[in-house]
């Protein structure tokens, strides 16, 4: 007969092992079932899963228009051999996220910035995508400059850049795109837009108005001008370092990608802080009920803000390990120049998985060691 502490040992021995195989569902093994995810969530759906999951909207001191990432499309090819692939992209920030998609090809994706007007801008790029059945329509919307008769389905970036350079912005087809814009958001989706909304809405578009193919990460260029920001038409005509252009409007092809997600309301934009108490969880919380796993976390450099706080950057890591993952599961991040141990400013790849054990072991007290972390 056993004695009661064999017994206990047992037991113990037991219950372990049924929380390490729990665990595993979420990190360092696929779910055992295929996911549930939606083919496509109603508009209703959508709207809802906005204000649900958002939090109050947050600061940042600029208006982040667009990135100021360049090289931003180096890591794709890299990362599309290491994630699994028909898995779930969670981002921040503005139009970088689309190229992102493009590059990964999730089933569904999920954009988390701490400012509404994030939020809005993406809506104002899911109305005009939308409505516009090829690139050259979605530019000539979104710059409210007259569409070229020469630009085609064949028209590289480099020639829609410039076609959209050489031409005058219209303040009559800015006012009428504006309008088309808020009547579909509010009329044919559904939306809500309260007049704030609308407001943050039309300050975004006049950007685009306003500059063109020059706009740059803040509109009056960046912190003072010091940094070199690239413009929306050098982010557009850029590539992976190699061959390939993986922007979203680099080919028709990409930019039909993209376009099918908005309509399908598969890309879903919410307000949130990354330490915040609600919308990484939220996101996590619906993973899980659809046996789905996250495949990509794009942070940008946001965590180097949050680690200027000491309980901001441990309850971010705190958030992440509610998110369903699997060992190929990676943190996409933005290191810029001196954080990088001498390297230049770039994207870099680790391992989610591998972050939140270090962080549960203690061995994360800086920033300094997650980028350490990272290649």
């Amino acid at each position: 007969m056993p004695t009661a502490d064999v017994a206990r040992r047992t037991v113990l021995f037991i219950a372990s092992a049924i929380l390490l195989s729990a665990a595993l569902f979420y990190i360092g093994a696929p779910p055992a079932v295929p996911d549930t995810l939606p083919e496509r969530l109603s508009n209703q759906e959508f709207w809802r899963m906005i204000n649900e999951f958002s939090e109050a909207s947050g600061y940042f001191r600029s208006d982040n228009f667009l990135s100021n990432e360049a090289g931003y499309q180096h890591v794709i090819p890299l990362l599309r051999k290491s994630i699994r692939s028909g898995g779930v992209y969670l981002g921040v920030g503005p139009e970088q996220n689309f190229t992102y998609i493009v590059g990964f090809e999730p089933k569904m994706a999920f954009i988390v910035d701490i400012r509404r007007q994030n939020m809005l801008e993406h809506l104002l790029y899911k109305a005009l995508m939308e409505i516009s059945a090829d690139r050259a329509e979605f530019l000539s919307r979104l710059f409210s400059r007259p569409r070229p008769a020469s630009l085609g389905a064949t028209s590289n970036a480099d020639v829609l850049v410039r076609a959209y350079a050489r031409i005058a912005a219209s303040a009559d087809f800015f006012q009428a795109n504006l309008k088309t814009v808020l009547e579909y958001l509010e009329r044919t989706k559904g939306f809500g837009l309260s007049e704030e909304d609308e407001s943050r809405v039309r300050y975004v578009y006049k950007a685009f108005f306003d500059s063109g193919t020059g706009l740059h990460y803040t509109f009056l260029g960046g912190y003072g001008g010091f940094m070199f920001m690239p413009s929306y038409g050098e982010l557009m005509t850029e590539n992976d370092g190699h061959t390939r252009n993986w922007n979203f409007l680099a080919s028709e092809d990409q930019y039909r990608m993209v376009r099918r997600l908005q309509e399908k309301n598969l890309i879903v934009p919410l307000v949130g802080d990354f330490a915040g108490p609600k919308a990484i969880r939220s996101v996590a919380e619906y993973l899980k009920q659809h046996n789905a796993v996250l495949s990509v976390f794009y942070t940008s450099n946001v965590e180097q803000y949050l680690f200027q706080d000491d309980e901001n950057w441990q309850r971010f890591y705190a958030n992440v390990a509610t998110l369903p993952m699997d060992s190929s599961s990676m943190f996409m991040r933005y290191v810029l120049n001196g954080w990088g141990f001498s390297r230049r400013s770039r994207t870099l790849l680790s391992p989610i998985a591998d972050v939140i054990r270090a962080y549960d072991r203690g061995t994360i007290r800086s920033y300094y060691d997650v980028v350490d972390m990272s290649q």
